[in-house]
């Protein structure tokens, strides 16, 4: 986010004074607070899981895309430029988020696309949108090969598909990290690997397991569970045998929560590790002995970011009923990214939106720099951001608490 007047905007959001409309007349929208006169509507996508075990992350990502529609809208940022926000409900599904791609490509007026939080969903979406050339930015997907290709793990890094960006940094610079906090800061040398077999899940974990044994630190054991099953009896009675110091879980929240409760009520009182996926304050709420287990996130928290203040004031203006959660400054960026995109795209063709308002929009992308919510806001070769910082994180208290940040170097 640049430093814009938001604070001067609390009042006018919060008093509702802009609306979105996810569908439409879109080509001469006066009528959405934007102080009247005819203007082109360009439509950005976001999506995500709105319902389900996932919904809370999901639905503090749409929020914070709104967020930043609306502030666009309200600073006339893009001359002649009306946004509109089209949420849809990927349910955490890659066969539904790959239907959701297609509703996208087929409406001409979405230029831009935000999402998906998993990086098994993206997989599905990736290729028809680059087909379409249509711009996506996740401000959650940190499989490395989604930019990258699988030959990231042998040095032969390719990008994959000119039209995916990212505001999250990788699973490689997080399984680094990770492995470095917890073998230098937790001192912890033994360590049982535990993955949920999905693309996000089993990425994590390997990169983990590389750098950590890379250190000097010893894997006692691994397995793989089913994210959907509750019940982890019989894995926690296989870790009582290894004399693991803590458990590394590459997964998400609903099956790490009871997955570490049954590990304390088994007797063991080792911290359960996780990435991302984990660090939402419903992991504190499912697990009633969280207390001391550990989380790593991109980025800084944005309470401790000065250039998050205005974003976090306007979020709270807006009422929202759900919290920003851990993707909420990320999106707002990765939206603004888009939108900045678009402005150069119309700055450079006499303030119109290009006839190839797409390509007009992925050329621009490569040029998009600007000061976000959560710092710096601009994209490698492979799309990947420039911004590395990580976050871990410890239970204290039945809540998150940021322990230590740095940018880990990747061999």
């Amino acid at each position: 986010m640049r430093q814009r007047s938001l604070i001067a905007l609390t009042a006018a959001l919060a008093a509702g004074s802009l609306t979105l409309t996810a569908c439409g007349s879109r080509d001469d929208d006066s009528s959405n607070g934007s102080g009247g006169g005819d203007k082109t509507t360009v439509v950005i996508g976001i999506d995500a899981p709105l319902t389900g075990d996932l919904s809370a992350l999901g639905l503090g990502m749409r929020n914070s895309a709104e967020l930043a529609v609306k502030t666009a809208n309200k600073e006339e940022y893009v001359k002649g430029i009306e946004f509109e926000l089209e949420p849809l409900d990927d349910q955490a599904q890659p066969s539904v988020g790959q239907q959701n791609a297609q509703k996208f490509i087929s409406d001409k007026d979405v230029l831009g696309v935000v999402g998906p939080l998993n990086s098994s969903v993206s997989q599905q979406m990736q290729k028809p949108f680059n087909d379409a050339g249509l711009v996506q930015v996740s401000p959650a997907n940190t499989g490395t090969e989604l930019t990258q290709g699988d030959g990231w793990k042998t040095g032969d890094s390719v990008r994959q598909f000119d039209t995916f960006f990212r505001t999250a940094t990788t699973d490689e610079i997080q399984g680094a990290f990770a492995a470095e906090y917890l073998y230098t800061k937790a001192g912890k040398k033994k360590v049982y690997l535990i993955d949920d077999q999905k693309t996000y899940g089993a990425g994590l974990a390997a990169s983990f397991k590389t750098n950590f044994t890379k250190l000097g630190g010893k894997i006692v054991g691994s397995d793989h569970i089913n994210p959907e099953d509750r019940d982890f009896n019989a894995v926690v009675a296989k870790i009582k045998s290894t004399g693991a110091e803590a458990l590394y879980y590459g997964g998400e929240y609903p099956a790490a929560a009871p997955l570490s409760q049954q590990l304390k009520d088994s007797g063991q009182s080792i911290p359960l590790m996780g990435g991302d996926g984990i660090y939402s304050a419903e992991f504190p709420k499912l697990n009633k002995k969280a207390e001391g287990d550990l989380a790593t996130s991109v980025g800084k928290p944005v309470e401790q970011l000065p250039s998050a203040k205005e974003f976090i004031a306007n979020y709270k203006a807006e009422n929202f009923e759900d919290a920003y959660e851990a993707y909420g400054g990320l999106t707002y960026d990765a939206t603004w990214s888009i939108i900045e995109a678009v402005k150069l795209a119309v700055d450079g063709n006499d303030g119109k939106v290009p006839t190839d308002g797409r390509k007009a929009v992925l050329d621009a992308m490569s040029k998009v720099k600007f000061d976000g919510v959560t710092g710096t806001i601009s994209f490698d070769e492979f799309g990947d951001t420039t911004n590395t910082l990580m976050t871990a994180y410890k239970v204290k208290s039945n809540a998150w608490s940021p322990e230590y940040s740095a940018s880990p170097k990747v061999d």
